[in-house]
């Protein structure tokens, strides 16, 4: 389409304040648009700015200077372009978590994995289609621990002219969770990697960026999130986890809410007081509003769930739901809700159990019936050696912790993998610092009780593995905590595919009988699941996504200290099943 400008210097003036209040608002370009499918343009400028939380200001790197960044409002059908360009000193990426990146991988963001790092003064254009989605998912940085402030919310509403499954909301409001650091975030992972030892905590938590009066230095009201809502309506919650290490419990005093989408995907609506949500996972609740003037207000809070060793940032942010009415004013103290014990691993796998896939005529379950290739992964945290003249401060004074899957601490490459698998060059593959092997395992070297005593030996082996799998395999993956150096909830992340959750139980997974009581008839579909603490999931998809997908645990440290691997998603055997090459303005390393 050909935009003509207008040759009157006062039409100009109204084209210009037109257009650029279009780009600012696209919520309006959404409501307005005509076709059931368009192309939606952003630009993110990576670029310090100095911020204040806490009596503290730090310079701290941002999108288009916000904290938490802008929100992207897309339509289920619409392809996405967003110009990244790095101003900032430190290599970045962007991840669109959650959306499936149908042959369009050049775009999915983890550094190293399927792309270079966007370096100081460089730009890139991240172009892709949202297919078969909507909800809420979110965007961030995929680079070291760049994370903690670059982060915001992702919207995908449904098509024109279609209707969400549930009862359509008089509002909707993203609620995103995030972390404070007075420090440098970059500064705490560089530390603990060179040490070894575990990184420094967050300050503070934070709710849209806010972490709210129950901290210290935080009451004079500037620094707290407040939802002002009207009575006898309903409000749709966005619910996104972006913190970086750390499981939340969520609960607003004196109100039920009622889960309907979990990670982009419809669930049967259940009701509950209690949210748990994990980094990386999203959740749409609906929020019913009093049908009178309560006249009081009410704390939101969330708090960490953690079973793990070491410490943790153990602080509740807090926001206040407050009722509008005009000429009164609420003086009492908000009312408070009461949250679970900070290790309730009960209450977790009981919220955990009630989300079911929707499983209806239009929104059906998918879920593989059959399995062509099985595997099972131990998760989990151990150790690795103390360089010579070197004092360590990980486990005992003498090794530096690290994270693995079946027992493989993920080194990333210079290069990345996906560039490597698809022009499969020579030097890519001689073993050297740029190279990659395809002999991830499918089952754990040396089995061991996995839940139980721990072995003497914590150390883990360190390989760039993968494991390669042809278009349209059926794929099962169990995964199994450990309790090597105790027993710990991981949210495990899959880049590039949704799958089903088709069972989960405490203890060691028995291949004998657990599988009779998988679900395959409704299992909720997720993209990010926690695995349970002294326990384990069943996951399945189906591999129909040509590329390198990166899995990992979404907590950053455990991410940092290479609990990860990557599957390599062969091309199919007609043309729109093949990987495009890579765009010309793909970034090098």
């Amino acid at each position: 389409m050909i935009t003509t400008v207008p040759s009157s210097p006062a039409l100009f003036v109204a084209f210009l304040f037109s257009t650029t209040f279009l780009f600012s608002f696209p919520e309006l370009v959404l409501a307005t648009s005509k076709h059931t499918s368009v192309k939606r343009h952003y630009k993110f400028d990576i670029r310090l700015r100095n911020v204040t939380r806490l009596c503290h200001t730090k310079s701290m790197v941002t999108v288009n200077g916000k904290f938490p960044g802008p929100r992207i409002v897309v339509r289920e059908g619409d392809r996405l372009e967003v110009k990244v360009v790095n101003h900032v000193p430190n290599n970045v990426t962007i991840h669109w978590h959650g959306v499936r990146q149908l042959r369009s991988g050049w775009a999915d963001g983890p550094s190293y994995i399927t792309q270079c790092p966007i370096q100081t003064g460089q730009s890139y254009v991240y172009n892709f289609t949202i297919v078969g989605q909507r909800g809420t998912l979110f965007w961030h940085a995929h680079f070291s621990w760049l994370r903690a402030t670059l982060y915001g919310p992702l919207i995908l509403l449904p098509r024109r002219n279609e209707s969400y499954p549930f009862q359509k909301p008089y509002k909707e409001v993203p609620i995103l969770f995030g972390e404070w650091w007075n420090a440098d975030p970059e500064a705490v992972i560089a530390q603990a990697l060179q040490t070894g030892g575990g990184p420094n905590v967050s300050d503070a938590y934070t709710i849209n960026g806010l972490p709210g009066p129950l901290y210290n230095c935080s009451s004079n009201g500037t620094d707290t999130y407040r939802l002002k809502v009207k009575p006898g309506k309903t409000y749709l919650l966005r619910l996104i986890n972006a913190a970086l290490n750390d499981e939340l419990f969520f609960s607003i005093a004196n109100h039920t809410l009622v889960t309907v989408e979990a990670d982009a995907t419809y669930v049967k609506p259940f009701e509950s007081e209690i949210i748990v949500i994990g980094p990386g996972q999203t959740s749409n609740v609906l929020l019913k509003t009093k049908p009178e003037y309560p006249n009081a207000t009410f704390f939101m809070l969330a708090r960490p769930y953690f079973t793990g060793i070491g410490t943790f940032d153990n602080s509740t942010v807090a926001g206040i739901l407050e009722y509008k009415k005009p000429l009164n004013t609420v003086n009492t103290p908000p009312l408070k809700p009461t949250l679970p014990a900070i290790n309730d691993t009960s209450y977790v796998a009981n919220f955990s159990s009630k989300f079911l896939s929707l499983n209806s005529a239009k929104y059906p379950a998918k879920v593989p019936q059959k399995v062509d290739k099985s595997f099972f992964f131990t998760v989990g945290l151990g150790t690795s050696p103390c360089p010579k003249n070197q004092t360590c401060q990980g486990p005992n004074n003498s090794s530096k912790f690290a994270a693995s899957m079946n027992n493989i601490s993920f080194p990333l490459p210079s290069i990345a993998l996906l560039q490597q698998h698809f022009f499969r060059h020579a030097n890519y593959n001689n073993n050297g610092p740029n190279s990659y092997t395809t002999d991830f395992p499918a089952l754990p070297l040396m089995p061991f009780n996995y839940t139980g005593t721990p072995p003497n030996n914590t150390r883990v082996s360190n390989g760039t593995k993968t494991v390669v799998i042809p278009f349209n395999t059926s794929v099962q993956v169990v995964l199994q905590d450990t309790s090597i150096l105790g027993a710990e909830s991981h949210p495990l992340h899959l880049h590039g595919f949704n799958f089903y959750v088709v069972g989960q139980g405490f203890g060691n997974f028995n291949p004998n009988t657990d599988p009779s009581n998988f679900n395959l008839v409704d299992p909720v579909e997720r993209n990010t699941v926690g695995v349970p603490s002294g326990g384990w999931v069943a996951i399945r998809f189906l591999a129909d996504n040509p590329g390198v997908w990166l899995m990992h645990c979404h907590f950053d440290v455990h991410l940092s200290w290479g609990l990860r691997m990557a599957w390599i998603v062969e091309d199919g055997k007609l043309p729109n099943q093949k990987l495009p090459p890579p765009p010309a303005d793909l970034p090098k390393c």
